[in-house]
């Protein structure tokens, strides 16, 4: 299992898995953008590159998943392929999609990423989204 969808009264919370770090960030950016619409529609047609760094993975996956926000918001993307390589508290990323269509459906506006019962840890990590 890549990812699921936990119950919350009024966001959108996840928990994405994965066999090392790398995966569990790019199970929690295909949570990120299945939130958001169907990622199975959003064809490759774009690549984004970008590298962050953070006090510690926690923060590494706020800014993560904050800088796929603001490309969705600020460009009008959506992404469906991610590629993320961390070392240490550094991120390197690789992204691909594509500009929102008409025919794309969109299931929720993310308003912000949120530190709220955020939990990163081997295997596995914990987001909660504001919409």
């Amino acid at each position: 299992m890549k990812f699921k969808f936990l119950e919350h009264t009024a966001d959108i919370k996840f928990r994405a898995y994965g066999s090392n770090i790398n995966e569990v960030f790019e199970n929690a950016a295909m949570a990120f953008f299945e939130a958001i619409t169907d990622t199975k529609k959003v064809k490759l047609k774009v690549k984004k590159e970008f590298s962050l760094e953070a006090q510690d993975k926690k923060s590494l996956l706020y800014d993560f998943l904050e800088e796929l926000l603001v490309l969705h918001e600020a460009n009008n993307y959506l992404f469906s392929k991610f590629k993320v390589e961390i070392s240490n508290h550094s991120l390197k990323a690789e992204v691909w999609g594509e500009k929102i269509k008409d025919s794309h459906e969109l299931r929720n506006l993310v308003k912000a990423v949120t530190y709220h019962d955020m939990i990163v840890k081997e295997g596995m990590a914990q987001v909660v989204l504001d919409i």
